[in-house]
C-alpha cells in the first residue's frame, strides 16, 4: 500500500495546528470555570479538523457534506449549555465560543490557515480584554431580584414604587405574595450600581420593613 507522505504530513500539521487553537481558547475558558473547558473544546476543534478533512477526501462532487453535519452537531452542543434563570440568561458565550472553534476547526481541516489563525487571535482578544469592557458596561447596567418583606398593617408598597422612580431605576413586580402576618413583595429592579446600592439604603434605613434580599 502507498503511502502520500506529503497529504500525511500536511494532514498531520492540521491537526497540530486545531489542537494549539483548541487549547489556546479552551485555556481562557477553563480560567473562567466555563462549562465548556479545555478538554471540551481542544476536541471541539479537532473534530471540526477531522469531520472537513474526511468530507473533501471522500466526499467526491460534494465535498461538503459531512462537514455540513458538524454545523448541525455544534447546535447540540451550544444549546446544552445555554440556562436561564428569571430574566438572566447564562451560557451564550460559552455557545458562541463552542461554535465558533468549530468553525476555526473547520478553516483548518480546508487548509485555511490564514483565517483559522487570525479568527482565533480575535476570539482570544474578545474573551479576555472585552471582559474589563463587559465588568464596566455591567455596572452601568445591573438586573437584580429584590424580595422585601414588611407587617401587613404597613402599605409600603407605594412608598417603595415612589422610591424606584425617584432613583430612576426601572422595575417589574412579580409577585404579591402574602405569609401569615406579612406582605412579601418581589420585584425585578434594574439600573446602575450606584442606584440600586441607594436603593438598598433605603430599604436598611426604612424601619417598618422587616427584611429584604437580593
Amino acid at each position: 500500500m502507498e503511502i502520500d507522505l506529503q497529504f500525511d504530513l500536511e494532514s498531520a500539521f492540521r491537526l497540530f495546528l486545531s489542537f494549539v487553537i483548541g487549547t489556546a481558547i479552551g485555556m481562557e475558558r477553563e480560567y473562567r470555570s466555563k462549562a465548556a473547558g479545555l478538554r471540551t473544546i481542544i476536541m471541539i476543534c479537532l473534530g471540526a479538523t477531522i469531520f472537513t478533512e474526511i468530507s473533501i477526501a471522500i466526499g467526491g462532487a460534494s465535498p461538503d457534506r459531512i462537514a455540513s453535519t458538524v454545523v448541525t452537531g455544534i447546535g447540540f452542543l451550544g444549546a446544552g449549555v445555554i440556562f436561564r434563570d428569571g430574566l438572566t440568561v447564562s451560557g451564550i458565550t460559552t455557545a458562541t465560543t463552542i461554535w465558533i472553534s468549530a468553525a476555526l476547526g473547520m478553516a483548518v481541516g480546508a487548509g485555511e490557515y490564514f483565517i483559522a489563525l487570525s479568527g482565533s487571535v480575535i476570539v482570544i482578544v474578545v474573551l479576555t480584554l472585552f471582559e474589563k469592557v463587559k465588568l464596566q458596561i455591567s455596572r452601568q447596567h445591573q438586573a437584580r431580584t429584590y424580595k422585601i418583606e414588611f407587617e401587613r398593617t404597613h402599605a409600603l408598597k407605594e412608598l417603595i414604587n415612589v422610591k424606584l422612580s425617584s432613583l430612576q431605576l426601572r422595575y417589574l413586580q412579580e409577585r404579591d405574595m402574602k405569609k401569615e402576618d406579612s406582605t412579601i413583595l418581589v420585584y425585578e429592579v434594574f439600573g446602575t450600581e450606584a442606584r440600586l446600592e441607594a436603593f438598598n439604603a433605603f430599604l436598611k434605613e426604612e424601619a417598618r420593613i422587616k427584611c429584604y434580599e437580593y
